[in-house]
């Protein structure tokens, strides 16, 4: 059974940091990109960075310069770092796996998708 796990959220003010977490198990993690999706209230999901197997790193336009997503294949962890945030970062955070060898930024394609970790920016 595929299961998806992240923490690491919470309340931060503007520019500060979090770095979420995401532990895969019930597959072949490092045979497959993985990628990470927020949520705010009201809104659709939205694409915000992934990774390859090999730790190739692909993100949205909001996202680049300020989040950096990265792997750890022997832990089978997907990481997220978030700096500089902002308000409108705050969402639930979420991680999803599409068992496939690239990155797709369509929610629709993921069949596996954690819990959330709720990020909140405020001061």
């Amino acid at each position: 059974e595929v299961q998806l796990r992240e923490s690491g959220g919470g309340l931060v003010q503007p520019g500060g940091s979090l770095r979420l977490s995401c532990a895969a198990s019930g597959f072949s993690f490092s045979s497959y990109a993985m990628t990470w999706f927020r949520q705010a209230p009201g809104k659709k999901f939205e694409f915000v960075s992934g990774i390859t197997s090999g730790g190739t790193a692909t993100s949205a336009d909001f996202a680049k310069g300020r989040f950096t997503a990265t792997r750890d294949n022997a832990k089978n962890i997907v990481y997220l770092q978030l700096n500089s945030l902002k308000p409108e970062d705050t969402a639930m955070y979420y991680c999803a796996a599409a068992l496939s060898f690239v990155v797709t930024t369509d929610a629709l394609a993921y069949a596996y998708w954690g819990q959330g970790t709720q990020v909140t920016v405020s001061s």
